[in-house]
């Protein structure tokens, strides 16, 4: 058991976010270890159940349905057992709607915590947690471009008490959506160049946690949800019936405006002042980049191993490190697993791991 203040509970998340902080930063942790492998990127490749998270546009160019789950322990650094993070996702292709709906689950254990007296005396225990339920659906706007839709619920019980005199508890909920967009060409000849990279490339476009802000202790000091528009590529340079190899990247930016006196812009506003309240140094400095590689032996499909490289600006967070990860399928099963090696000794986020189990099915025709 941790013996915590709620600030030190509120510090604990905020290691997942950007300098420029918000609420519930939970809603950023990659969920699957297959993206997780690959750098953190996967706006563009949203070719599974994780859709919900990377692109729900994704589920427009799927097919059949698959449950998923995906466990790690969280802030392994921190050696503390009860830190863990847990997603759920469920898919289903529905013919009479031309597309694909899902429901996923998150849920944030913070632990087990005391909350104590000016002296070390223990007036109450209390658990701290956070989860977010989303429901999506994805369909073709046309044969090569399709869009995703998500909402989500959201729930924050960091404490069941207030902070000091001031009114109010440390719990709070709120809702938020998602639009992704994913262009998968069927033809798109290079300049001057005598190729075609139809079939091989895909764009993707996601703007995720669109939402009211989220208020704990009063509505004079909520915070904004991390609004977050990601874009990117996923390139097959291999295709064959054994051997299948794809590069990838995403660009990220928190939609988040915060002035001088700590006040934020309502999300309606902030998707537009987010890009131009700041230098446009400062605006590019706070773009977060993912790199990765997957390759894939076997036909069908059954084994892979993966690579990347997460980066972000020293001024804007500092967050980089190696990924990698593999994963094996065998006829509807699969698992996979990502490991993360940061770059500075007792980095938070060094020596995270992260497992997922699935299952894919056809979905019975009539």
């Amino acid at each position: 058991m941790h013996v915590v203040v709620f600030a030190g509970i509120v510090s604990a998340q905020v290691l997942n976010a950007q300098v420029i902080t918000s609420a519930v930063p939970f809603l950023l942790i990659a969920p699957n270890s297959r993206a997780s492998g690959m750098g953190e990127a996967g706006v563009a490749l949203a070719d599974d159940g994780w859709a919900t998270f990377w692109n729900p546009a994704g589920y427009a160019f799927q097919q059949g349905s698959e449950v998923s789950l995906s466990h790690a322990n969280w802030l392994p650094q921190f050696n503390l057992s009860d830190l863990w993070i847990t997603h759920f996702v469920y898919k289903q292709e529905v013919q009479d709607l031309d597309g694909t709906v899902s429901a996923a689950i998150t849920y944030l254990n913070l632990g087990e915590f005391n909350r104590t007296d000016v002296d070390p005396t223990v007036l109450e225990t209390f658990k701290g947690y956070e989860f977010a339920v989303t429901a999506g659906y994805g369909t073709k706007l046309s044969s090569d471009l399709g869009i995703g839709l998500n909402t989500r619920f959201i729930y924050s019980h960091l404490a069941p008490f207030g902070a000091g005199v001031e009114e109010g508890r440390g719990v709070s909920s709120g809702f938020s959506f998602d639009v992704g967009f994913l262009y998968k060409p069927a033809s798109l000849a290079i300049p001057f160049a005598d190729y075609d990279l139809g079939h091989r490339i895909n764009f993707g476009l996601n703007i995720s946690n669109i939402g009211p802000h989220m208020a704990y202790i009063d509505k004079a000091q909520a915070d904004p949800l991390p609004m977050n528009f990601k874009i990117g590529f996923a390139l097959k340079l291999m295709e064959s019936e054994f051997n299948n190899f794809t590069i990838l990247g995403d660009f990220s930016k928190l939609l988040i405006t915060r002035d001088s006196t700590g006040k934020t812009d309502q999300f309606y506003k902030a998707f537009f002042t987010s890009w131009y309240a700041r230098p446009f140094n400062e605006t590019l400095r706070q773009f977060v980049t993912g790199f990765g590689a997957e390759y894939w032996y076997g036909s069908p499909k059954l084994v892979a191993l993966r690579t990347g490289y997460f980066y972000e600006d020293p001024r804007a967070g500092g967050r980089k490190f190696m990924t990698f990860g593999g994963g094996i399928r065998y006829d509807i099963y699969t698992f996979d697993f990502s490991y993360i090696s940061a770059f500075e000794d007792q980095h938070p986020l060094g020596e995270t791991l992260r497992f997922s189990l699935g299952i894919m099915w056809e979905t019975i025709k009539p």
